[in-house]
């Protein structure tokens, strides 16, 4: 056997052994209901019973034997015979409520109780599942659970009458009409345990497919900027293909099924007509044979259809929702207290694998263009701070981008961890936050857990408190209050963002200007915050106190790079002693503007007092001079 195959049948036979568990008390608790409805149901079996037998005495004791008033009177018996059933409707209806609304209650019950039970043991988190189960699946369940015992109902009455209607005809009648009965029924009955597995494979890649939808819906920014479109389209496709699957297996099972239905519904009435010679020489009358027609044609046939095509759809339904109930999923355990790690050393982290590295990597966008960043090498070491500066314009976002891989550079090399960047890797290496912060429609807690689904209350409160949320917490009243996108600032939607990745703690996180609408205060305790994370950090920052944060700043001026910490820029780079609020005459400059690689600029900050005494004059001087000046100039960071 397959090993697809052995998977399934487990968990069918435990789906039908956990309903019939749960349904057998259930019906016990009901049997004065189900007793009178029963009661009701006796008028639709003496209806079915004169039908046929009506017709049959219409002929042999009427027409046939030359009294056509004995033969209408006997009609008439049979069609006054529906009178009482068209009664029995009435009261069937009235008793099935006290079947069908018990179950449709319990459910509810239930899934409230699984709800109060979850939220109180998993620190407050409550799913989709119960809110599905009481709005829609218990409606589900009920109208399933009504047309089944409406149809079982019907045809164990109607079958009761056909048969004892073929008995009193001539019991050579059953020799031919219950074998291809039997036969067509364990047919059927064989494709439903298949059937519900297949049915319930369905439902789940339904669901699967559905819930992929919705989350490619709520990140198709964030899939463009982690550069998984590739993957993206790959998982969308296994999930069809899985689905597709689960169809056409349910497809091939419902062909089975109708080939049950023709055994019980087409081959007895062939059957007794290619055995009417027979059944007439051995002392069936020919009113009986009409008789016979009439029970298998007008009561039995439409009765067994109607019970097979109950079971195949709604009753397949109904074992699958059911055992959604009953399948209730274990109680939260405690979780065991683990004692946060302390952060990696990161002067020992710096000793390990670089964590990206660009190799004479060089960027136009386009052929002709002008190349943002030429033959650029940079190393960025494990645990390392690096804040990248430089005029708008300059390459600093372009950088970013080809560091994070959601852009390709057109010549040169990028490297994670020491092998070639693949779009594959991104979600597991980096996280890089752009300046216009992605915050959706729902929970602050799904939100913040967006990129680490697992995160715990305690670290999300930590996080807070390290990163600065805990004011935007404080208003909105908690967790798992709503958040409005359009109803948040634009420096609240940074510091979600910048949580979320504090949360996901990758080895490398690179800051686009994430924190530009942050004020100053609240920027420092976020990088500081991050600082404290053993993984890389690359902030693009548009404050210069940033860079003096970090271990190293680059230095960008279009494709003249500088590297090196901010004591020695201090001393070989114009720019940056311009944005720094320095200035020197540029025929002073003796060292020419040139690339500088990464790897040739020493790792030792130089001391602030070695700038010259000069320099130090000269700033104050400018100092003296932006004081009295009306309008500031604008930062070129």
């Amino acid at each position: 056997m397959k090993p697809g195959h052995d998977a399934a049948r487990p968990a069918r036979d435990t789906a039908l052994r956990r309903v019939a568990r749960e349904a057998r008390p259930f019906l016990r608790a009901r049997t004065g209901a189900i007793l009178r409805l029963s009661g009701w149901s006796l008028l639709e079996f003496a209806q079915t019973f004169l039908s046929g037998y009506g017709v049959a005495r219409a002929l042999d004791d009427g027409f046939l034997a030359g009294r056509p008033a004995t033969g209408l009177l006997w009609l008439a018996v049979a069609a006054v015979a529906v009178l009482p059933s068209v009664l029995a409707a009435r009261g069937v209806f009235g008793r099935l409520a006290d079947l069908v609304e018990p179950l449709r209650d319990g459910l509810v019950r239930r899934a409230v109780a699984r709800a109060l039970s979850g939220a109180l043991g998993r620190s407050g988190h409550v799913g989709t599942r119960s809110l599905s189960q009481v709005t829609h699946q218990s409606e589900i369940a009920r109208d399933g659970w009504a047309g089944l015992v409406l149809t079982l109902r019907s045809f164990v009455f109607t079958a009761a009458g056909a048969v004892t209607g073929l008995l009193a005809l001539s019991p050579a009648l059953l020799l031919i009409v219950l074998p291809p009965l039997v036969l067509g029924a364990a047919l059927f009955l064989g494709t439903l345990p298949p059937m519900a597995a297949r049915q319930r494979a369905y439902l789940a890649a339904d669901e699967a497919y559905a819930a992929h939808a919705g989350e490619l819906a709520a990140s198709v920014r964030d899939i463009a900027a982690a550069g998984t479109a590739e993957r993206t389209v790959a998982e969308s496709r296994a999930l069809a293909d899985a689905q597709l699957a689960a169809s056409r297996s349910l497809a091939r099972w419902s062909a089975v099924r109708v080939v049950a239905l023709a055994v019980c519904g087409r081959f007895p009435p062939l059957l007794l007509l290619l055995g009417a010679p027979w059944l007439l020489r051995n002392g069936l009358t020919p009113g009986g044979l009409v008789g016979a027609l009439t029970y298998l044609t007008q009561a039995l046939a439409p009765a067994v259809q109607a019970l097979m095509t109950m079971l195949g759809t709604a009753g397949g339904r109904l074992v699958v929702v059911l055992d959604r109930f009953t399948d209730a999923p274990p109680p939260p355990a405690d979780e065991p207290a683990r004692e946060a790690a302390p952060p990696a050393s990161r002067s020992a982290a710096r000793g390990a694998t670089p964590v990206a590295e660009l190799h004479e990597v060089t960027f136009a966008y386009g052929p002709r263009a002008h190349p943002v960043l030429d033959r650029l090498s940079l190393t960025v070491g494990a645990g390392e701070h690096l804040a990248v500066v430089g005029p708008s314009g300059s390459g600093k976002s372009t950088l970013a981008a080809v560091l994070a891989g959601t852009e390709r550079p057109t010549g040169g090399a990028v490297r994670w961890r020491g092998r070639p960047a693949r779009p594959a890797d991104a979600t597991s290496v980096r996280v890089l936050l752009p300046q216009h912060a992605y915050v959706f429609s729902g929970s602050l807690r799904d939100n913040l857990r967006y990129l680490r689904p697992d995160a715990r209350d305690r670290e999300i409160a930590a996080m807070a408190d390290a990163v600065g949320l805990d004011t935007l917490l404080s208003r909105l009243g908690s967790l798992d209050a709503a958040v409005e996108p359009d109803r948040l600032s634009q420096g609240e939607r940074q510091l979600v963002a910048l949580g979320r990745a504090y949360l996901a703690a990758p080895p490398l996180l690179i800051l686009d200007e994430a924190t530009s609408r942050l004020d100053p205060a609240a920027e420092t305790r976020a990088e500081l915050a991050f600082a404290t994370l053993p993984g890389a950090l690359v902030v693009v920052a548009h404050r210069l106190s940033s860079a003096r944060r970090a271990d190293r700043t680059l230095v960008m001026d279009g494709p003249r790079t500088r590297c090196g910490t901010p004591g020695e820029l201090l001393r070989s780079s114009a720019l940056y002693r311009d944005l720094s609020g320095l200035w020197e005459p540029e025929e002073a400059d003796t060292v020419p503007e040139q690339d500088v690689p990464e790897q040739d600029v020493p790792e030792q900050d130089v001391p602030e007092q070695e700038v010259p005494e000069e320099a130090r004059r000269e700033q104050r001087r400018l100092g003296e001079e932006r004081a009295i000046r009306s309008t500031p100039p604008p930062s070129p960071v």
